[in-house]
């Protein structure tokens, strides 16, 4: 075999051989790798590149060596999940950095930390004072991850104690001119309702880049041509606004007319319609 063709054939089968290993191995992401998993890669692909172009060598002596640091890991793997212990000393563990707001200069100097560095580490955490921070741990992965004082956390929706809707994945049902039925009847849509949508937008289906469905039946769109402009869904913000008017108008009559009764009337549906509103507003304000 001439030893272009020999290379190609290496190449091919040690790339099948690293994509098995690598599937088999999970899906971390490489600043989510333990130190041991790390050095186990880089002399995988070693061995793999120094197989592929030493022709001298035994090509399947490589393959086992290649399986064998691919296995090791494999197994380390599972015995962490069984044993924290051995988890904690192959993957390391978290150190604390800042703890009731005191940074703990000791855990800095054993992870050869500097002070700017965890101002450094800091910063990329949209954190630019120290005592902003709560607590603070250095994870295993070299990642920091930052508790802030409670002060200084933004506020939720929970914290202002109103209630909102779950909303669900939006629902892709035209890409690239094309419509996507699986989706489209995912988002309890067809086709007619799809075409009506894109008729009120004057918009036709093979101008349209990308549609989407969201958590309330509003259809947006993105067209081929970035020159034009095509209005945002206005059905439900009219229909709070139509909701609210008729609360208003029900206030107005209250106030407009002269029989005792007809104003408890109206004032009493007046503040029925307002406790809808403020039960529908997170739904159908966007």
């Amino acid at each position: 075999m001439p030893e272009w063709l020999d290379v190609v054939v290496r190449s091919f089968l040690f790339i099948v051989v690293l994509f098995l290993i690598t599937k088999i191995l999970g899906k971390k992401q490489l600043t989510e790798l333990s130190f041991f998993e790390y050095v186990t890669g880089i002399t995988i692909g070693s061995i793999a590149g120094e197989v592929i172009m030493g022709l001298e060598g035994n090509m399947w002596h490589g393959v086992i060596s290649i399986l064998i640091f691919g296995a090791v890991p494999f197994f380390v793997g599972i015995i962490s999940l069984k044993s924290k212990r051995f988890s904690d000393y192959v993957e390391g563990k978290g150190t604390i950095f800042i703890k009731d707001g005191k940074v703990m200069e000791d855990n800095l100097k054993k992870e050869r930390y500097t002070a700017d560095e965890l101002l450094e580490l800091l910063r990329r955490k949209d954190v630019f004072q120290v005592a902003d921070v709560e607590f603070a741990v250095l994870e295993p992965t070299g990642d920091l991850s930052v508790l802030l004082k409670k002060e200084n956390r933004p506020v939720t929706v929970k914290d202002l104690g109103l209630v909102t809707p779950n909303e669900k994945e939006p629902q892709t049902v035209i890409m690239d001119g094309e419509i996507l039925d699986e989706p489209l009847a995912n988002a309890g849509r067809n086709r007619r309702w799809l075409e009506t949508e894109l008729d009120k937008l004057n918009v036709s289906i093979e101008n349209v880049y990308l549609a989407q469905v969201d958590t309330y039946g509003q259809l947006t769109v993105d067209l081929f041509d970035d020159k034009i402009k095509v209005a945002s869904p206005q059905e439900i913000p009219l229909l709070l606004a139509m909701i609210k008017k008729c609360q208003a108008d029900l206030e107005l009559f209250s106030l407009a007319t002269e029989s005792e009764e007809t104003k408890k009337m109206y004032h009493h549906n007046a503040l029925k319609i307002e406790k809808v509103i403020n039960k529908l507003t997170p739904y159908l304000k966007n």
